[in-house]
């Protein structure tokens, strides 16, 4: 399978137009809507290829911007009959009223790397400013220099076990009983009426290391966009911003060499093993003897997550370990795609084109699905999903 001309076929099928905006669904009939951090990986594949229409899956984003600067992370721009999709209630017409994570300046950045189109970033800029001014204030109430999230949905990982602590469930449980807690939790947010902080005190407050991570290393990106376009004040903030959280998430999260999200007003640690524990490496927070630790003791691990066919979103040793889990255990281009970046960021070339060959294998020999048992390699969840496409920037 030549696999640059499969992924420009799939988001050809997958573009979607809608008014003047164009945007690319995750999966025609799984996922036929736009998600928030999906568009923004969908940028960063279709600028190796179609930059014109990298630059329109940024601008249908921005286009749905909250007055708040919240970006919400599933735009409905129309009904769909056939889906696979549950229909949800969000208190909002045609959008979520949740977040997901901030990848749009990575996505922004890589784009102007193509083409320097100082215009481009110019456009965006102000959407940019609002998003991240939002999260460094509004889901960090306390000044603790962390960013919450209301919803274990806002990290992207719906069912990760991350969350059962603060969601009050057991490491073994079924899709339907997350589901299920995580509706109740929607339900909840609108009562509060999506304040943030208040949901975040009275529901569901989880400070989670890849959503952090993501935000500092996109907060540096966005400092970069700020400079090149004049703002010296923005760039200088952003900076000591990415700075502050970086330190906050060593003082708070890092125990025995290992990041590990929170929860609630005293910042309890939760300790299960996912693929989060190598987030940091994505935004240079570790340092080089920590982050071989790391790699050494548990990427490299079989018993944890050198898996047959690697990165699983949790480890083996987990008790919530269930290989056709969706979150709970599959490997996904996605993350793999941060591991396989992170590793790059401390010299681990060779690990890093190993994680690179195994998911291209895993699309070879399952297709585009949306994640794969990382045990067998069989292709689980959507099919003609978009992420596989980041194995065109695995370089």
């Amino acid at each position: 399978m030549d696999l640059k001309l499969a992924s420009r076929q799939l988001f050809l099928m997958n573009r979607r137009h809608k008014d003047k905006f164009q945007y690319t669904v995750p999966s025609p009939t799984s996922y036929p809507y736009q998600w928030f951090w999906d568009s923004c990986f969908h940028a960063v594949v279709l600028s190796h290829f179609n930059i014109t229409g990298a630059k329109k899956e940024i601008l249908s984003l921005v286009s749905k911007q909250f007055d708040n600067g919240m970006f919400p992370h599933m735009i409905y721009w129309e009904n769909q009959n056939k889906t696979d999709f549950p229909p949800i209630k969000w208190g909002k017409k045609g959008t979520s009223t949740i977040t997901q994570p901030p990848m749009i300046a990575h996505a922004v950045w890589q784009i102007f790397q193509k083409d320097a189109d100082t215009n481009f970033i110019k456009l965006v800029y102000p959407h940019l400013y609002h998003f991240y001014k939002y999260l460094l204030t509004e889901r960090d109430p306390h000044e603790k220099h962390l960013i919450g999230i209301m919803n274990p949905d806002e990290s992207g990982e719906d069912n990760s076990p991350r969350f059962d602590l603060p969601l009050n469930l057991p490491p073994i449980q079924t899709l339907e009983r997350n589901t299920k807690r995580r509706f109740k939790l929607i339900k909840q947010n609108i009562e509060c009426k999506f304040d943030a902080p208040f949901c975040m005190r009275n529901f569901f407050w989880v400070k989670d290391v890849p959503f952090n991570s993501i935000m500092v290393e996109n907060l540096r990106l966005l400092s970069q966009i700020a400079e090149k376009i004049g703002k010296v004040g923005d760039a200088s903030y952003f900076t000591k911003k990415a700075d502050d959280i970086s330190e906050a998430m060593r003082e708070l999260m890092l125990e025995d060499g290992i990041f590990w999200s929170t929860y609630g007003e005293d910042y309890k640690k939760i300790k299960v093993k996912t693929w989060a524990i190598f987030a940091p490496l994505f935004a240079k927070i570790v340092k080089p003897e920590e982050a071989k630790k790391l790699v050494d003791d548990h990427l490299l691990n079989k018993k944890e997550f050198w898996a047959n066919f690697p990165v699983p979103t949790t480890s083996l040793d987990e008790l919530s370990f269930n290989p056709q889990g969706l979150w709970r255990g599959p490997t996904w281009i996605g993350t793999n795609w941060f591991v396989y970046k992170g590793l790059q960021n401390y010299g681990f070339q060779d690990i890093a084109e190993e994680i690179k060959e195994t998911s291209i294998a895993l699309i070879q020999k399952s297709g585009l699905r949306e994640h794969f048992n990382p045990l067998t390699g069989e292709g689980l969840g959507a099919q003609n999903f978009t992420w596989g496409g980041l194995v065109i920037d695995m370089t």
